[in-house]
């Protein structure tokens, strides 16, 4: 497997190339409110407009000009949580946790998945699980566990929130508005679908974790592991009985739980986004900086060097956009969209919706934004459905698991390349680690499509 920087130009070259063989083609696009629909009977081939050498070169700095507010994100709370970290807060208060689990350790894993699966399928957490990467590894590493645990309760957990969404506004409310539905409506199937795929990935965790509790050379990740654990920055929190929590951490761990609940009504109430949020990661951080007394000058020096440890994972965000940007720019993916979805249209109904389920997913490989891939094909899916008695609950239903399933493992998303860098884990190790529970989430996804059509999932 080659180098992250590496796979992801690849796609790029290869996406470049595809444009001169591929035809150009466009749908006509209209605004209906502030939403940008699709005419699914507009479609036409236009001229081609193939990318060179030099299109592939700008694609780079266009596409982290497009990603610069999750740039920004990763920047400002890398630097806040490092100056979070140089308080000990979050390792006296990790100890503290750590003593009062002693043999209840796998209750952890469960109960935080299910903790970022509500938010996930109620507030569509997903970039927002930056933040909670480094606390995941940390508590994981803490109860015995590697960091693949850490990273799978809080990426993974918030995956079968947001993927399930039984009330999420960004990828089924927008779905459903296009599809002309009422807002969560079918949420009935949907929490079923939800409380499934958190057993299954709480166990898929659990299991995995007693192999690598009982011996560590049983991680995938064991070679990252001992370099993170021989590190002069590492503390073994089991190890750590004797370690105090003073009152100036406690007031800064009012500062960090206050500022989690700002966040959580931000979002909830005011439409906040990752800018606002990390404009409170900033706050947090100076205000715990001051508390626990340390000077400007460490406090800009501390943020400097966690910003600093966010640059990997902040190129491969914009890196991964340049690969949208080369297909719009030689208007090939209205060309594979139309393709792909005109495959499927003379099937039976039942095989019709699970040919809806597999063409999502292949489009999700080109368009991982879940809100903007709605906006691309529901206009196309819903007349799809309804000439292919195909409800159009099903189909939204179709939309919302073949978007969120892959996610989790594509190395096109930002997000997930963020949380990777963020815990130090290879994508190859992580991609060997979690395709077995991919796997299983996808035939999960495909029974419940099949369940859809059959008990004709409405209300229509």
């Amino acid at each position: 497997m080659p180098h992250t920087y590496v796979l992801l130009l690849s796609f790029i070259i290869i996406a470049a190339i595809l444009s001169w063989i591929i035809p150009a083609g466009q749908f006509e696009r209209v605004l209906v409110g502030e939403r940008e629909i699709i005419n699914p009977d507009s479609f036409a081939h236009v001229a081609s407009n193939p990318q060179g050498v030099f299109d592939v070169l700008t694609s780079l700095p266009r596409g982290f000009a497009r990603t610069q507010d999750i740039s920004y994100f990763l920047f400002v709370t890398g630097g806040a949580f490092f100056i979070l970290n140089k308080t000990g807060m979050i390792e006296s208060a990790l100890s503290r946790i750590v003593t009062s689990l002693k043999g209840k350790e796998a209750f952890v894993i469960p109960v935080i998945v299910l903790i970022m699966g509500l938010a996930g399928s109620t507030i569509g957490l997903s970039e927002e699980t930056i933040v909670f990467i480094a606390l995941g590894v940390s508590l994981a590493r803490a109860i015995g566990y590697d960091s693949l645990i850490g990273v799978g309760m809080i990426g993974l957990g918030a995956g079968v929130g947001f993927t399930s969404g039984f009330m999420n506004p960004f990828s089924v409310g927008v779905a459903q508005s296009i599809a002309e539905l009422p807002l969560f409506s079918g949420i009935e199937l949907r929490l079923v679908l939800f409380i499934i795929l958190w057993i299954v990935t709480s166990i898929y965790l659990v299991l995995y974790g007693r192999k690598v509790k009982s011996d560590l050379s049983n991680s995938i990740v064991y070679d990252e592991e001992m370099a993170a654990r021989n590190s002069a920055d590492y503390q073994d929190l089991n190890a750590a009985d004797n370690i105090s929590f003073t009152t100036k951490q406690k007031l800064i761990a009012v500062v960090f739980v206050g500022s989690f609940a700002l966040i959580a009504y931000g979002v909830m109430s005011l439409g906040w986004f990752i800018t606002e949020i990390g404009a409170v990661f900033i706050g947090m951080g100076l205000l715990s900086g001051f508390i626990y007394g340390m000077k400007a000058d460490e406090i800009a020096d501390y943020f400097i060097e966690g910003a600093k440890d966010m640059m990997y994972a902040a190129l491969i965000v914009g890196l991964a956009q340049s690969l949208v940007i080369i297909m719009e720019d030689a208007m090939i993916l209205d060309t594979m969209i139309h393709s792909l979805t005109g495959a499927i249209s003379n099937l039976p109904a039942v095989l019709s919706a699970a040919g809806m389920y597999t063409v999502q997913i292949i489009i999700n490989f080109f368009i991982s934004s879940g809100s903007g891939q709605a906006a691309v094909t529901m206009p196309i899916m819903v007349p799809l459905a309804d000439a292919l008695d195909v409800t159009r609950q099903t189909a939204v239903l179709s939309y919302q698991l073949g978007n969120g399933f892959l996610d989790s493992i594509m190395p096109m998303s930002g997000i997930l390349m963020a949380q990777l860098a963020i815990a130090g884990i290879p994508y190859k190790k992580w991609v060997k680690f979690s395709m077995p529970l991919m796997g299983i989430w996808l035939v999960i996804g495909l029974i419940f499509i099949i369940i859809a059509q059959l008990i004709g999932y409405g209300p229509f």
